[in-house]
């Protein structure tokens, strides 16, 4: 995180964004779409427009960078021609990027309420993206679906082509490898 009188710099949330994306991008799309590239495009749109953000807290610097991403991703998915759904029944991606978010905020920790708890917790929330970016893919996939998709080990377990204690074990070895960097940089 920076410190109160550093200037945000969006690059801090590339491995957030990175997560955020590969949390909302459709299972299926997954092999077709990598993640980095949408999150270089989000990058490079939020320093086009940096002199045009009004916030001041690392807080509203994550909450511009997840719209950039949410109208990133909807454009991503459009062009791979999703199948016709009910559109009454759908959610701005935003508000799912947002719900995502939280979901994360919510993993980590309680709601806390002081400033600085809650700027501890984005910290943390920033750290645990990044330690999950160091996970071996599949550690990180089966903990992501896992944890933040909420599938079952039986559901992981035919989408990565494995048994599910071998799932089992992917989940487990990842959030040990999490818990240990996570304690590595406090």
């Amino acid at each position: 995180m920076s410190s109160a009188n550093a200037p945000l710099d969006p690059e801090q949330f590339r491995s957030y964004l990175r997560l955020l994306a590969r949390m909302q991008l459709p299972p299926r799309l997954a092999p077709k779409v990598d993640t980095s590239d949408v999150v270089q495009q989000t990058l490079i749109q939020a320093y086009q427009g940096l002199a045009g953000f009004r916030g001041a807290t690392s807080r509203e610097m994550a909450g511009w960078l997840r719209q950039i991403l949410a109208n990133h991703l909807a454009h991503v998915v459009r062009d791979f021609g999703r199948q016709k759904r009910d559109a009454g029944r759908e959610l701005p991606l935003a508000q799912v990027l947002d719900d995502s978010s939280a979901r994360l905020e919510a993993w980590l920790a309680a709601e806390q309420s002081s400033p600085s708890d809650r700027a501890q917790r984005n910290d943390l929330l920033l750290r645990m993206a990044d330690a999950l970016e160091s996970l071996p893919d599949e550690q990180r996939e089966a903990v992501e679906l896992h944890y933040y998709h909420g599938w079952t080990l039986a559901q992981i377990a035919t989408h990565l082509n494995r048994t599910p204690p071998s799932v089992a074990g992917l989940v487990h070895r990842g959030v040990l490898r999490l818990r240990d960097k996570l304690g590595e940089a406090s």
